[in-house]
C-alpha cells in the first residue's frame, strides 16, 4: 500500500503541473481510484515482466535505481535536459532509464554522439512512436516524426533537394530584408512615440511575430494576418506546446486512458482539428491558383516566385507516396522546426549580449563597420562579420533550441552499443544541452564566450560532434541554411539600427537568464529591453 501511495503522489504531481492545472482537487479523485486499480494489476505483472527482460539482457548500461511501475520517472525535473545531465555525471555517459514502462538511453558524450549518429546512423534512423506527434502530424507522416523507410526517404528528398536547397533559400532573400525591415520600422516608431521615460518592448514576442511572418510567407505564401486574425501564428505555438505535453499513454501505454479522463486528448483532437481546416483551405487556394496560372504545356507559370507549399504541390506529379495529408503534415513541420527555434535562438543571443556588453559593443562595432554609411545591413554584409558568426555558434552551443534533440529509437532486436546490450525500441536521446557542456571538450563551457570561435574549424552542420543544435547524419536537421540565414541577418539588423538597454531599475548583468520547459527551450521570462536609436 505504501508503494501504491508513493506512485500517487507522482502522478499527481504530473497531471497537476502539466495538465490539470487550476481545476479542482475533485477532478483529480475522479481519475484516482480507476489509477489505485490499474497499478495494482500492473504491481503484480511488474516481477514477471522484469524478471522476464533481464534473462533477455545481460549486458545493460549502467542505470539509476528504479521504482516499481513508474521506475526512474521520479529522478526527472520540469527540465528533461538538466535532468539528464545531472544523472548522467553519476551514472555515464550512456546510461539507461527506464521511464514508466518505455526504456530510454541518454548519450552525453561526444564519442557515443558520433557513434550513433555517425557509425550506427542506419541502426538508430527510426524515431519512437509519440502520442503528440501521431495526433498533430497527421500519423508522423511530417518529415520530423516520420518512421524511417521508403516514404521518409522520399519526402527528405524533396525537403533536400527541393524545399530547403541553398537555391530556395536564397530565393527568399526579399521575404526575410521586407520582414526585418517591418520589425526594425516597429521598433523605430516605439522609440520615437514615447513621450514620458522610457519605452520597454517584448524583445521574444517581436522576434517570435518576425519567425512566424517569415515561414508563413515563405511556407504558404502570405502572413495571413487580416482576414485570418493572424490565428495560424497563435495556432502553430500551441501545437509545439501540444508536442512537449507530458502524455501518460506515452510512458504506461496500459494507462493511456488517463490522458482522455484528463482532457490532454481532447486538446490534441481541437487543436488537430482547427489546424486541419485551415490547412485544407491554403492547400486549395493554391491548387486554385495553379489552375489559372499554368501556362500551355501544363507547368506553372514563374517558378522563382513559388512558395514551399506549390513546391510541395507541384512534387507530387514524380511522387504518388505524398498525400494531401502528408502536405499538410510536412507545411506543420516547418512551422514547428523553423519558426520557434530561430525566435529561440535570436532570443537567447540579444540576452547573452545585453547581459555583457562588452560583447555586445564588439558585436555593434564589427557590425556598423561592415555596414558603414548605407542606410540598412544587405544579407551580402553577413559574410564579412565573423564576430557575429562566432556569436551564433556560440549561442547554438550554450542554449540550443532543441537540447536533446529530437529522439531516435533503437531497432526492433536487441543491439550492440559500446559493449552494451540496447533493448529493442528504445528510445534514444541525444543530450545535445550536455554535450555543448561538457568540461572534458570545452573550456569554461558554461560562460558564453563567442571568442571560443575565433580561427575555430569546428561547425553546427552535424560533422564535429561537440557542436550538434541540428543533429546529424540522415536524421539531421534539413532546415539548417534556412534557419542560419534568418538569425543572422535579423541579430545584425538589430545590432545595426539600435543600442539596447535593460528597464530602469534592472541590472543587466543580473539579467534572468532561467529556462522554461517545452518543445523548445525559450527563456521563462520574456525579454523586455530598451532600445534607442543608433545615432550617426
Amino acid at each position: 500500500m505504501d508503494i501504491v501511495s508513493s506512485l500517487l503522489v507522482v502522478v499527481r504531481q504530473w497531471l497537476g503541473d502539466q495538465q490539470i492545472k487550476g481545476r479542482s482537487t475533485l477532478h483529480f479523485f475522479t481519475i484516482s481510484v480507476p489509477v489505485i486499480i490499474s497499478l495494482f494489476f500492473l504491481c503484480k505483472i511488474h516481477r514477471v515482466w522484469s524478471s522476464s527482460k533481464k534473462s533477455d539482457i545481460c549486458n545493460l548500461p549502467p542505470s539509476p535505481p528504479r521504482i516499481p511501475i513508474i521506475g526512474n520517472l521520479h529522478l526527472l525535473g520540469k527540465l528533461a535536459h538538466q535532468s539528464f545531465r545531472d544523472l548522467s555525471q553519476k551514472y555515464g555517459p550512456l546510461m539507461l532509464l527506464h521511464l514508466g514502462q518505455s526504456p530510454t538511453l541518454v548519450v552525453s558524450s561526444v564519442e557515443m554522439a558520433s557513434e550513433i549518429m555517425k557509425n550506427q546512423d542506419i541502426v538508430f534512423a527510426n524515431r519512437p512512436y509519440t502520442i503528440a506527434a501521431n495526433a498533430l502530424l497527421y500519423g508522423c507522416t511530417d518529415i520530423a516524426f516520420a518512421p524511417y523507410g521508403e516514404y521518409w526517404r522520399q519526402v527528405k528528398k524533396i525537403s533536400v533537394l527541393q524545399l530547403l536547397s541553398v537555391k530556395r533559400v536564397q530565393s527568399f532573400k526579399y521575404v526575410r530584408e521586407e520582414e526585418v525591415d517591418v520589425m526594425i520600422q516597429k521598433l523605430a516608431s516605439s522609440c520615437s512615440s514615447r513621450k514620458h521615460g522610457e519605452q520597454v518592448i517584448n524583445l521574444s514576442e517581436a522576434l517570435q511575430t518576425l519567425t512566424n511572418n517569415i515561414i508563413s510567407r515563405c511556407v504558404l505564401g502570405a502572413k495571413y494576418e487580416g482576414a485570418h486574425g493572424n490565428r495560424f501564428g497563435q495556432l502553430s505555438k500551441e501545437i509545439m506546446e501540444l508536442l512537449g505535453a507530458f502524455s501518460i499513454g506515452d510512458y504506461f501505454p496500459s494507462l493511456g486512458w488517463i490522458d482522455v479522463v484528463s482532457g490532454l486528448s481532447n486538446k490534441f483532437k481541437k487543436a488537430f482539428h482547427e489546424l486541419d481546416i485551415f490547412l485544407d483551405q491554403v492547400l486549395t487556394e493554391h491548387l486554385l491558383r495553379h489552375s489559372k496560372s499554368q501556362d500551355d504545356d501544363g507547368q506553372a507559370d514563374d517558378s522563382e516566385k513559388l512558395d514551399l507549399t506549390d513546391v510541395l504541390l507541384l512534387s507530387q506529379k514524380d511522387n504518388t507516396m505524398v498525400s494531401r495529408n502528408n502536405i499538410k503534415a510536412i507545411i506543420m513541420d516547418m512551422f514547428v522546426s523553423g519558426s520557434n527555434t530561430s525566435a529561440t535562438a535570436m532570443e537567447w543571443a540579444m540576452a547573452e549580449l545585453i547581459k555583457n556588453p562588452q560583447m555586445m559593443e564588439k558585436a555593434q562595432d564589427e557590425v556598423r563597420r561592415v555596414v558603414g554609411n548605407k542606410s540598412k545591413v544587405a544579407e551580402e554584409d553577413i559574410n564579412q562579420m565573423d564576430y557575429l558568426k562566432c556569436i551564433v555558434k556560440e549561442i547554438l552551443r550554450l542554449h540550443p533550441p532543441i537540447p536533446t534533440l529530437v529522439p531516435r529509437e533503437s531497432p526492433k532486436s536487441t543491439t550492440k552499443l559500446a559493449g552494451y546490450d540496447i533493448p529493442p525500441n528504445t528510445t534514444v536521446y541525444i543530450n545535445a544541452w550536455a554535450i555543448h557542456r561538457d568540461s572534458k571538450v570545452w573550456e569554461n563551457p558554461e560562460e558564453f564566450r563567442p571568442e571560443r570561435f575565433n580561427n575555430n574549424p569546428i561547425s553546427f552542420k552535424g560533422q564535429d560532434f561537440q557542436l550538434i543544435p541540428f543533429g546529424s547524419g540522415r536524421r539531421g536537421c534539413p532546415g539548417l541554411s534556412f534557419g542560419i540565414a534568418i538569425i543572422e541577418f535579423t541579430l545584425a539588423n538589430l545590432l545595426y539600427c539600435f543600442n539596447w538597454e535593460v528597464p530602469a531599475g534592472e541590472n543587466r548583468e543580473l539579467l534572468d537568464m532561467t529556462e522554461a520547459s517545452g518543445f523548445t527551450v525559450n527563456r521563462k521570462i520574456p525579454l523586455r529591453v530598451v532600445p534607442t536609436i543608433k545615432r550617426p
